[in-house]
């Protein structure tokens, strides 16, 4: 933990575990640390980072506060997968924000994370540690195989708990929160403080980081199947099949593959990346998916899919 953040004090860039996904963290107040992430991860500085800190009481240093109804999730979600797209102070750059005045802020809920942003008197820009577009990393070994010569040091805190990344919730114009983003909170979870909620509109330009059509995309191409359909006839000619559980159709094999064995949304989604990284690495020419089922987290895990199989 000290070595992390002598890193991180240093200006360097560090691999950070937290509850959602591996984030590639360096110090969110200098540019030049904000810049070298754009450049590690070969992500256009048009989509914007989220900071990340350990309290919501030091949150008033680099944002001008948190308005209602977003202060009630808040209070409700933190720290977890929740992303609070907020006012900022000048003191976060616009490359931070991709020249918005809004800035994504959480609290994680992964102790490794949080024991070391205590230790350090600014916030941390963590956009996921993997190349830009590219299955999020999970698992320290994820971080290593992709940016191991790029960056300076990985912290482990082990396997990620939820497996997908926040979901983001900001206001309309008429002041009215939406979720920009789906992830580790659920709409229905959302909805129980915030009734009514729904998801924002789409949007030319990013507002918040995992806003692209095509993003968490395996490097083999990919096809998502509707829920019922048969397997296409090519599937035995070196194709991978993703299923959601084990079913009837479900034939074990070197490039079959099951998201959620117990058939639990928590599961599936804690296994998805892991499931998508080792299709990719199959020896496939092409990858098949079925979708979860359409509720909870099953929304944002079908949101990831539709992403990696829109390349």
């Amino acid at each position: 933990m000290d070595e992390a953040a002598a890193h991180l004090r240093a200006g360097r860039l560090v691999a950070i575990p937290t509850e959602t996904v591996y984030g590639l963290a360096g110090n969110a107040l200098d540019e030049s640390v904000v810049l070298s992430i754009y450049r590690v991860k070969n992500r256009p500085t048009f989509d914007p980072l989220i900071l990340h800190t350990d309290t919501a009481q030091r949150l008033a240093q680099w944002v001008e506060g948190i308005p209602p109804p977003l202060d009630l999730l808040a209070e409700r979600f933190w720290p977890g997968p929740l992303t609070l797209l907020l006012p900022k102070r000048a003191v976060i750059s616009d490359l931070v924000t991709a020249g918005l005045p809004t800035v994504a802020v959480r609290i994680p809920a992964h102790d490794a994370a949080r024991a070391l942003l205590a230790r350090l008197d600014f916030p941390l820009a963590a956009p996921s540690a993997n190349p830009f577009g590219y299955i999020s990393p999970t698992q320290p070994q994820h971080v290593l195989a992709q940016l191991g010569d790029a960056i300076d040091y990985v912290l482990d805190g082990g396997p990620c708990r939820v497996g997908v990344e926040s979901t983001i919730v900001g206001l309309d114009a008429g002041g009215a929160p939406v979720i920009v983003r789906q992830g580790g909170i659920s709409i229905e979870e959302i909805a129980t403080v915030c009734p009514g909620i729904r998801l924002a509109a789409p949007s030319a330009l990013p507002r918040a980081p995992g806003e692209l059509p095509s993003h968490y995309a395996p490097r083999t191409p990919m096809v998502l199947l509707p829920t019922g359909s048969p397997p296409p006839q090519d599937v035995a000619d070196r194709a991978a099949l993703i299923f959601w559980k084990p079913e009837e159709r479900f034939v074990d094999g070197p490039r079959r593959f099951v998201l959620a064995p117990d058939g639990l949304l928590e599961t599936g989604a804690r296994n998805l990346y892991r499931v998508l990284r080792e299709a990719d690495a199959c020896g496939a020419r092409i990858i098949y998916a079925y979708p979860a089922p359409e509720e909870g987290l099953g929304r944002a895990i079908n949101d990831r899919l539709r992403r990696a199989s829109n390349g």
